[in-house]
Order: structure tokens, then sequence, then C-alpha cells
């Protein structure tokens, strides 16, 4: 049977912030003009659906170094999931799953590439290669840092979104996306700051804007009831779930001109990013160092600046993180399999002559 080329495992810690990094690397590794440079790897163990390990109390408290038994660590039903064959690359996101990593690389003999997505808060050197954002602040041989976080959106994802709302198509270039995110361990989305997001949207509103907004699993309900009231008062679009029929998240970045981002999640400015959207970034309610840092990167390479009620309209390079470091993979992997190489003459058909 020819080969199908390297076989990759994504595997997360069940968290979706961490599932959509690792599904975004994938997809941009498997993009077509990387693939062909590495179809003649064979693989074993393809598997097609994402891979979501939950490890239990105690052992998810701990680093990752100090796991004595990963597989024990995991609900029964989930420890015959890591056996082999093993994968040629094996691409993880989130502390909880690094000892997974680890002990994918172990029990493979060092075959499986291993690539883990986040700061695993362990020494490096446990994995081929690890991508952080440059906002935690860790560098190493093996360590790539991004800014902010890997996100992908593939050719035919693009096109789908787009023949499926071409109506959403604005000449006049004043439309723009408003992703909102919720509460999480440094930033609270009060009433607070609803109150001072809603009334800078209305102001836009009232300029001309076409507001699309969308909210994220952790938007409190109350917030997002507030922000779909706002949104049928003055005519924007609203999407929070399949009640609001097909989602067009893809096709509003596609579409729009700008976007309203919140400052909590990485993972939302980055996909603004990669569209090259100008993106504004809506204050909440509390800080980290970390997100102190990653906006401040954002904003230093002209990718971002903070809200503050008006839409300015500018451009830069869009951030595609993704597809640099499945560059790297692929030279990585290229360095382990050599492609094959062709010698001697080759007759030219008769047809040619």
């Amino acid at each position: 049977m020819a080969s199908l080329g390297p076989s990759i495992w994504a595997v997360s810690d069940g968290r979706a912030g961490n599932a959509a990094q690792v599904r975004a690397l994938t997809a941009a590794l498997g993009a077509m003009h990387r693939w062909v440079r590495i179809a003649h790897i064979p693989g074993e163990a393809y598997r097609q659906e994402p891979l979501a390990l939950t490890p239990r109390a105690p052992w998810r408290w701990l680093p990752a170094d100090r796991w004595p038994s990963p597989l024990a660590a995991l609900p029964k039903e989930q420890r015959a999931l890591l056996a082999a064959p093993w994968p040629t690359v094996w691409i993880a996101a989130g502390r909880r799953s690094a000892p997974m990593t680890k002990y994918a690389r172990a029990a493979s003999g060092g075959k499986t590439f291993t690539v883990q997505i986040l700061d695993p808060h362990v020494d490096p050197s446990h994995f081929d290669l690890l991508v952080v954002p440059e906002h935690d602040a860790l560098s190493g041989p093996n360590v790539v840092r991004t800014v902010g976080s890997p996100a992908y959106f593939s050719p035919e994802a693009l096109e789908e979104a787009a023949q499926a709302f071409a109506d959403l198509a604005d000449e006049t270039r004043r439309s723009a996306i408003v992703i909102l995110g919720g509460d999480s361990r440094v930033h609270s989305f009060t009433h607070a700051a609803a109150d001072r997001l809603e009334g800078q949207m209305r102001a836009l509103a009232a300029e001309g804007w076409r507001l699309r907004l969308t909210t994220s699993r952790r938007t409190p309900v109350p917030i997002a009831a507030r922000f779909r009231q706002m949104a049928g008062d003055i005519g924007a679009a609203f999407w929070a779930g399949p009640q609001d029929g097909p989602n067009p998240y893809l096709a509003w970045l596609l579409f729009s001109n700008a976007a309203i981002v919140t400052e909590d999640s990485a993972n939302m400015l980055s996909e603004a990013a990669w569209h090259g959207l100008p993106v504004h970034i809506a204050k909440l309610e509390g800080r980290g160092d970390k997100f102190d840092r990653l906006h401040d990167s954002l904003i230093q390479r002209g990718v971002a600046r903070w809200f503050g009620g008006q839409l300015d309209q500018w451009s830069y390079e869009p951030l595609r993180e993704a597809e640099r470091v499945a560059d790297l993979i692929v030279e990585k992997l290229l360095e382990r399999y050599p492609p094959p190489s062709f010698t001697g003459s080759v007759k030219a058909p008769d047809w040619l002559s």
C-alpha cells in the first residue's frame, strides 16, 4: 500500500482553548503544500478524531515530571488509547497533557516526534519541540515562541464560509465583528464592564457601523442575554449557538473590516489577527502579568490597540504563527526522514520526441 504520510495524534487535556490550538497546528501541518514534502514518511496508528485525555486528581495538580504513572492518572476507558503503534507526530496542548507527551515519547523509543503547546512548567528537554507564546517568557534550544496563540483557517474552510455567507460582504467597509469572552482566573466580565462596552457599541451603531456579536463558552449567561437584547435594539447581528442558526463566525472574520475583542483570550485575539483585522482590545475587570505581556506584544507589532469607543482602520502583516510552527515541524521531520533521492538518467517518453 502506498504511504499515506506520517500519522499525527492531536491531543488535548479536554479544555476548549487548548484543543483549539492543537487543531490549528494540526490543520496547518496538513496543508497540501506542506504535506507533499513529508508524504514519503510512513506512518502507523492513524487517528481521525482528536484525542482528549483528562487526568484525574490528585495527579493533575502535580508538575508533569512528578507523575509516577501517567496511565494510572487517566480514567480506565482512556488508558487503552495510549498504546503502540505510536504515531509519527504527537501534538498536544495544556499542562495536564504534558505527562502524556513525555510518556508517548519514551514508550515509542523516541521515534514519535512530540510537540507540546503552552508552558508545561517542566524542563523543555522532555519534548522534541515546545511551542509557547512570547508572554510566557520561556526560552530554550527546542522552544519556539509565538506571538499570541497558533491560529489557522484552511483555504477550504474559508471558501466554504465565503460561499455560505456571501450576503455578508459589506462595500461600505463599516462592519465590525465583536468577540465577547468572559470570566477567567484573572478577568471578570462584570456588569460595569458590560455597561461601558454596551454604551460604546450603541454609539458605534448610531455612527453607521454594522456590528456582528458573538459570545464564547465563558461568557456569563446574563451578559450574553444583555448583549443579545442590545443587538436587537440596534439592528446588530448576534450568534451564541445553534439556536441562532448556522455559525457565521468565520464569515464574520472574513467580511468584517475591524474587530473588537475582549482582553481575556489569547485565542480570540489571535484568530482576529490571523485575518489581519485591526484588533481593538476591550477591557474587562482584572489583569494578569501574562496578559499584560500579550497585549503589549500585539500593540507593539501594530496588530492591536486598546478600544476606547472608536473604530480605526490600519493594516499589518497578518499573524500566521501556526503556519510558521508547521514549517518548522516539516523541517524537523525531514531531518529524521530525508526524502528519497532519484539518481540516474530518465528516458523521455516517445510522445515527447
